[in-house]
């Protein structure tokens, strides 16, 4: 979806914002790849950096919009789709950190025994 509406971008945002939105659009899909492939431990920094990514973005096609770049139709397909990936990489972020806590709680709690 994203390409065509680069294509049609006029010259001026194409190879400025345009490219950037395109380059992190990237990033976003190689961070959650990199995720998808650790331990919980390890896949926290990556989901948060994809969020990071994403809230830029978003930041970016406003700014299009805003500078009428991207017309309302356009702008809300990307929306409602860039929205809905920061809600999944929200919710993805929240579970981790409930494992995490839930684990580091196991921990303590096996050390305060052995203490006793």
């Amino acid at each position: 979806m994203w390409y065509s509406y680069l294509l049609t971008l006029p010259k001026s945002h194409r190879y400025s914002l345009g490219q950037r939105i395109d380059t992190f659009c990237i990033e976003t899909i190689e961070a959650i790849a990199i995720a998808s492939f650790l331990s919980p431990a390890e896949k926290q920094p990556y989901v948060r950096l994809a969020i990071r990514k994403v809230d830029t973005v978003k930041i970016l096609l406003m700014i299009l919009w805003e500078t009428k770049s991207l017309d309302n139709k356009k702008y809300l397909a990307l929306s409602v789709k860039i929205d809905e990936i920061g809600r999944m990489l929200g919710g993805w972020n929240g579970q981790l950190a409930k494992h995490l806590d839930e684990t580091q709680r196991k921990q303590n709690s096996s050390h305060k025994r052995e203490e006793k």
